[in-house]
């Protein structure tokens, strides 16, 4: 029998709770001599003993559990997922329908109504993603809830909650038939290889599909496109498909050399008319300078934090750095296509990063378009802030 707990909210965090803020942060509630385990259900009252919600308790970065319902007498079981479940399906209906695109998200975490838990979709096959342990207490029910509702053709999951939220090494095979890898999904029409139980990564940032998209088909032609901090080369696949004349690929990851080369091919790209690099992306910048190396596109998508042996590098404290060293290798005329995905600042303040950096060199620039998550990434109403992607293309004006 799974605990029941009530917990009090704290007067101030009481509003956030009835309008419908879906993250339990620690200090919104009273935990002194309440005892939570993983996987409590929590019955949120506010200090007249009065019902606002019920959350699960689940310790993850962000938080200690999420709201699941404002409705006292729903149950937290296979049915409520079911229902959860079935309203995410279809609201990606015209996905599922798309011939050209069979790599989405099915179920977004809290924007879907379940902080916490991702679900990915490749072809038939289903990825599930549990980022607290209180979330996979619930595995067996959410499982059961998922085969009613789609057909899956195999299941996966990966576990995100070792002790500082970390990827936990496992296989990650759960049911049904097991994937033959790499398998092949098409996005827009692009083909991208991917592998579904190999570690923490599948080989694509499904969150950048409006951004590939617009890469290939209105700034590669003709161009010279170079991709830092290059994963598996998707970027550069859909610069390629767009009719760039060459793309530079730049990873430090000794694995983005096969699987780059790999994106390559299952799209019969030549991929040795294409530069692949495995090396630290600022030693190519001081390389790239160095050589008077210039490109017509720059796609910049760094990891929100990266340690080497000679940098630390935090895109909230250095994106206009990182900025003013693409600028030295982009040509005139040139498009930077700038992102991140921390959720630490909002467009706003990306958007101060960008004009710090063109202004402190004396550059003039225009946004041409701006993205965020696509609509299969669903977030809470009104609660912008779990809208982490921010991607503006940058037209350099020399």
């Amino acid at each position: 029998m799974r605990q029941l707990v009530e917990v009090k909210v704290k007067p101030k965090s009481v509003k956030n709770i009835t309008n419908g803020y879906p993250l339990l942060a620690k200090e919104a509630v009273e935990t002194s001599g309440v005892t939570m385990d993983e996987g409590s259900i929590l019955r949120l009252v506010d200090s007249s003993g009065r019902y606002l919600a019920t959350a699960y308790y689940g310790l993850q970065n962000k938080g200690i559990g999420w709201v699941l319902t404002r409705k006292e007498q729903e149950k937290i079981d296979t049915t409520f997922f079911v229902k959860k479940l079935s309203a995410a399906v279809a609201r990606r209906k015209n996905l599922y329908e798309t011939k050209d695109t069979t790599a989405f998200r099915v179920f977004n975490g809290e924007g879907d109504g379940i902080g916490g838990l991702i679900i990915d979709y490749y072809d038939g096959f289903y990825v599930v993603n549990w980022y607290s342990e209180g979330i996979h207490s619930f595995r067996e029910a959410i499982y059961q809830a998922l085969n009613e509702v789609v057909s899956v053709r195999g299941l996966y999951e990966k576990l995100r909650f070792n002790t500082n939220g970390q990827y936990v090494e496992q296989d990650d095979y759960v049911s049904g038939e097991k994937g033959e890898f790499p398998l092949i999904v098409f996005e827009n029409g692009m083909k991208y290889a991917v592998d579904l139980n190999d570690g923490a990564m599948t080989g694509i940032f499904l969150d950048q599909r409006n951004v590939r998209k617009a890469l290939r088909d209105q700034y590669s032609d003709g161009k010279t496109v170079l991709n830092t901090f290059s994963y598996t080369g998707a970027f550069s696949v859909a610069a390629a498909l767009g009719g760039a004349v060459k793309t530079t690929s730049v990873d430090v990851a000794k694995r983005s050399l096969p699987k780059t080369i790999e994106q390559f091919a299952v799209n019969e790209i030549d991929y040795e008319a294409q530069d692949i690099k495995v090396m630290d992306v600022f030693d190519y910048f001081r390389y790239a300078a160095r050589h008077d190396l210039k490109f017509d596109v720059v796609v910049l998508d760094p990891p929100s934090f990266a340690r080497t042996k000679k940098i630390t590098f935090s895109t909230a404290k250095d994106y206009p750095k990182l900025l003013q060293d693409t600028l030295k290798i982009t040509s005139d005329d040139g498009v930077i296509i700038a992102s991140t995905n921390n959720a630490s600042f909002n467009m706003k303040k990306f958007k101060t990063f960008i004009d710090k950096a063109f202004t402190e060199t004396n550059t003039r620039y225009k946004i041409l378009e701006e993205h965020q998550l696509p609509e299969d990434f669903t977030v809470p109403n009104n609660y912008p802030e779990f809208n982490y992607l921010k991607v503006v293309f940058i037209k350099v004006m020399k």
